[in-house]
């Protein structure tokens, strides 16, 4: 009986495997979202540290209003990028978080269905233990009842 509800869970335990494998995959493409956030975060500091220090070597030398205009209002745009990235950047932050939790959910599933069907199968393994020996003590009874032949 035991062996059997652990047959009956089989198809419960694929479904839960392949839950498990596409959390797996959607956790691992967050992970790489992240970082590809991270890199353009990065990217636009780096340009945006660059250009301040072009304003420096250029403000040495003098500049025009036009010039100190132009620089301001691509500063400002910049700047505004970096935030839209640091935005982007959060929200791929949180969903990984999401995607984590989920993942780390359904490996819990798979894991438990796995440990009930472990111990479905070490039921039918003690029930068959008890039912070979029930039989052999019952055959060894018989042979100890029959009279004795000399």
């Amino acid at each position: 009986m035991p062996a059997s509800r652990a047959a009956r869970l089989a198809p419960v335990i694929d479904m839960a495997e392949r839950a498990e494998r596409e959390a797996a995959k959607l956790f691992g493409q967050g992970q790489t979202q992240v970082a590809q956030a991270e890199a353009k975060l990065g990217e636009l500091r780096q340009y945006f540290a660059d250009y301040q220090q072009q304003w420096m070597a250029q403000g040495s030398q003098g500049v025009s209003g036009q010039w100190l205009m132009n620089y301001q209002r691509f500063l400002s745009q910049l700047e505004s990028a970096i935030g839209q990235q640091q935005r982007s950047l959060d929200w791929h932050r949180n969903n990984l978080d999401k995607l984590r939790e989920q993942w780390q959910q359904r490996r819990a599933r798979l894991d438990g269905l796995r440990r009930l069907v472990e111990r479905y199968l070490q039921e039918a393994r003690t029930a068959a233990d008890k039912r070979e020996q029930k039989l052999l003590d019952e055959f060894s009874q018989r042979l100890s009842s029959r009279p004795k032949q000399d």
